[in-house]
């Protein structure tokens, strides 16, 4: 059974950085693509970044240069250093692992404000 724990998500000023975490179990995960998608209030789920089993990244333009996605496959953990953070990014945070289906964490809140 898959198990993705998202954890770091929290209060931030505008300006400020977060790093999430997102530690996997149940599956093999170096062979899998995992990323993580956000959603606020009203809003469609959108993806945040992406990272390949082969290491290739992806990120939409509102989030690219500001956060970087990285994985390391000894601890089955996929991170998101976002920096620079703006009060849009306030969203709840999902992880997710993708092979042949997705599944997903329980998402963790990140919220920036003064």
């Amino acid at each position: 059974q898959v198990q993705l724990v998202e954890s770091g998500g929290g209060l931030v000023q505008p300006g400020g950085s977060l790093r999430l975490s997102c530690a996997a179990s149940g599956i093999i995960f170096s062979i899998y693509s995992v990323g993580w998608y956000r959603q606020a209030p009203g809003n469609q789920r959108e993806l945040v970044a992406r990272i390949t089993s082969g290491g290739s990244t992806n990120y939409p333009d509102s989030v690219k240069g500001r956060f970087t996605i990285s994985r390391d496959n000894a601890k089955n953990t996929v991170y998101l250093q976002m920096n620079s953070l703006k009060p849009e990014d306030t969203a709840v945070y999902y992880c997710y692992a993708h092979r042949l289906t997705d599944s997903w964490g329980q998402g963790t809140q990140v919220t920036v404000s003064s």
